[in-house]
């Protein structure tokens, strides 16, 4: 009986957790992109930084607008719809004749991008059993992994094929088509299906993911849930005790931006050229090697997350983060004494950043994120929260270019190892363990002003 059960648990999950591919891939895909674009139309440093962080404009548009929508409209809908603004753009960025029209596509993109970075994690959240939500929700970041290997590998295959970088932009078409045609096999969540009164389709699938689960009494435990959030007014009211959920969830989406991931994601090839790789085409092929390490130590997070707790995940990865900055700053800093080896210095010090960064904080702020928040209005909160993490992602990534030639590398990384050790303070202080604690009870302990350190004691 449970091989039925998780067989079609574990499909929900995989089919939803694709998103991720549109997400990593358009991540990943600019940074080979961008060699050739630049040979192109031989773009400043801040036309480069612009063009880069343009799809965060419209990621910010598409989470911001789409969190009420989800909970109009349900998951599943916003989820297909994502898939098709996700395949025009790509389309339009491919065919685009000069920078202006290719920037108005990557915002396209990113609106699509936007979307999916708040849904699907909320989707599986909502599907997933309590003892199985962190592993569940680790899938979307492993899918991100998944869609920026597959990017590199793009970006490798037609690095020296006449209009690379458009064959490599529209590329984005195969992952939008996974994901359009894997949805519309799925339903909606069954909490969302609850805050509905649609009791029935709710009841059919719990009955296809958890046939062992008690259906009525989750059912009954959702709607007290919700009964209690909304009192005898139907409008959503904010609450004092909100004020933390929001946080949490705020302050964690800053530490997985803000200690510079995606500079290293978007600007790998670029940050392998300063160290000493001296054409395109090596500088892609060793960023490849970093996509690979990615995709790989995210299983970390996937299997141990609902074992060892989100917590014990996020202080070993964020130390390993702040070392592996400070070893790259100071590479940068000492070049002119390592001579040759700079750039494989560097190299073993992304490869480092990459491999702590993907088994914590990369799968783990989509966990949490996913976990804090009140029912009635995750979806609105998640959008929130999504619009945050871009928003810190067009700063950061923005800015990278100009930060390399005004400060230089050395001092660009160790700003980036300040903040990551920040973050591991803000995680002690802040975050609470959410392993093994279902929805429902996270929302009440925050209701009873159970301080974030002491989460797992009322469980």
């Amino acid at each position: 009986m449970k091989k039925v059960v998780y067989f079609w648990l574990y499909f929900v999950a995989i089919v939803a957790s694709l998103g991720g591919l549109l997400s990593g891939f358009d991540t990943g895909v600019i940074s080979g992109a961008l060699l050739f674009i630049n040979q192109t139309w031989d773009l400043s440093d801040y036309t480069q930084g612009f063009l880069v962080s343009s799809v965060l404009i419209g990621a910010v548009i598409g989470a911001a607008t789409n969190g009420i929508l989800a909970d109009i409209f349900g998951r599943k809908k916003i989820i297909i719809a994502t898939a098709v603004i996700f395949i025009i753009g790509s389309i339009l960025c491919a065919l685009a004749p000069n920078i202006y029209v290719l920037i108005l596509s990557r915002i396209l993109v990113g609106l699509a991008v936007g979307i999916v970075n708040f849904i699907v994690p909320l989707y599986l959240s909502e599907v997933a059993p309590k003892h199985m939500r962190g592993k569940l929700v680790s899938l979307y970041q492993w899918a991100i992994t998944a869609g920026i290997l597959f990017s590199y590998i793009i970006n490798g295959a037609f690095a020296s094929a006449v209009y690379n970088w458009r064959w490599m932009l529209f590329a984005g078409v195969v992952p939008g088509i996974v994901l359009l045609v894997g949805m519309t096999f799925l339903g909606d969540t069954p909490r969302w299906l609850i805050s509905k009164n649609r009791d029935e389709e709710a009841k059919k699938i719990y009955g296809k993911i958890e046939p062992d689960a008690d259906a009525e009494k989750e059912i009954a435990e959702i709607k007290e849930t919700l009964k209690s959030e909304l009192g005898s007014d139907k409008k959503i009211k904010f609450k004092k005790w909100m004020i933390m959920p929001f946080v949490v969830g705020i302050g964690i989406m800053f530490a997985q931006i803000c200690t510079g991931i995606n500079t290293i994601i978007y600007y790998a090839p670029t940050i392998f050229k300063l160290a000493g790789f001296e054409d395109n085409i090596s500088a892609i092929y060793a960023t490849a090697g970093i996509g690979l390490i990615n995709f790989l130590m995210t299983i970390i997070a996937v299997f141990f997350t609902d074992k060892f707790g989100r917590k014990p995940l996020l202080y070993i990865g964020l130390t390993g983060v702040m070392l592996s900055l400070l070893g790259l700053g100071c590479a940068f800093n000492f070049a002119g004494l390592l001579g040759g080896s700079l750039k494989w210095v560097a190299v073993g010090s992304l490869a480092a950043y990459i491999i702590c960064f993907a088994f914590s904080l990369g799968p783990i702020g989509w966990i949490i994120v996913s976990e804090v928040f009140p029912l009635k209005i995750r979806g609105l909160a998640m959008s929130m929260c999504t619009v945050a993490n871009f928003a810190f992602n067009f700063f950061v990534v923005g800015s990278f270019p100009v930060l390399l030639n005004r400060i230089g590398g050395a001092y660009t990384f160790w700003m980036f190892a300040f903040v990551s050790l920040l973050c591991i303070l803000f995680v002690y202080f802040f975050v609470p363990e959410t392993k093994g604690i279902s929805l429902e009870k996270i929302e009440s302990n925050w209701i009873r002003g159970v301080k974030p350190r002491d989460f797992t004691a009322g469980e």
